[in-house]
């Protein structure tokens, strides 16, 4: 595989006008792109995703983006040519990616759904074989500390990854908690959230290049 740059996003909620993005092959917003689910700030990332430059988007919803969750296909209409993925998968640029929104209960946003068989069930519907996760959801334990410092991630979600076993998985939610851990098992994972507790675009996109050996990080933890 030739060298594939990633630019990574996540939580911006309206602010994407104050990033600087750069120029990649693929493009991934790991949800919450507006702040309130209207329509005029899905139309507005929208517009967002046509000017930039990368060849491949992958999108997904987060607990925010209530137009996805109320008018699905609607709001997918403003993201043109850009992968929404809704429990499921592309092939893109060579990487298998599949995308999920839903996450543990959390003061009854979009796409939550209660912790236990329910979330266990979106989970089993991702194949093994994955290259590129995206969720809106940490794992429990992964980059998911609060700033009152509790662990608010699936724990479905931790133990689906044991067999789905992606090279990267990509999420967002927990602005706090944004960060990098890799995995004894070499699985990079990615809190990329842009904005910090206060909503301020304090962030840069995280940068991934993924070559021959996998998935690296090589901007973005600051």
């Amino acid at each position: 595989m030739d060298r594939l740059r990633l630019v990574l996003l996540s939580d911006t909620h309206g602010r994407h006008d104050d990033l600087d993005v750069p120029d990649g092959d693929i493009l991934v917003h790991a949800g919450d792109f507006t702040k309130s689910g209207t329509e005029r700030e899905v139309a507005s990332f929208g517009a967002f995703l046509k000017r930039m430059p990368h060849p491949a988007k992958c999108i997904v919803a987060g607990n925010h983006d209530f137009l996805f969750e109320r008018q699905p296909e609607r709001a997918r209409e403003y993201l043109g040519d850009g992968h929404y993925l809704f429990d499921s998968g592309a092939s893109v640029h060579g990487l298998e990616v599949w995308g999920s929104p839903w996450q543990p209960w959390f003061h009854d946003w979009a796409f939550n759904l209660p912790r236990g068989p329910k979330l266990a069930e979106r989970w089993a519907l991702v194949p093994t074989g994955i290259d590129l996760l995206i969720t809106h959801s940490p794992p429990a334990g992964v980059l998911d500390r609060t700033f009152r410092g509790e662990r608010v991630g699936c724990e479905d979600l931790s133990a689906a990854l044991q067999r789905i076993s992606p090279k990267l998985h990509v999420f967002g939610h927990i602005h706090e908690d944004r960060g990098a851990h890799l995995a004894p098992d070499g699985r990079l994972s990615l809190n990329a959230c842009n904005l910090n507790l206060r909503y301020q675009p304090v962030h840069a996109a995280m940068v991934v290049d993924w070559g021959e050996n996998g998935p690296a990080l090589v901007q973005g933890l600051t």
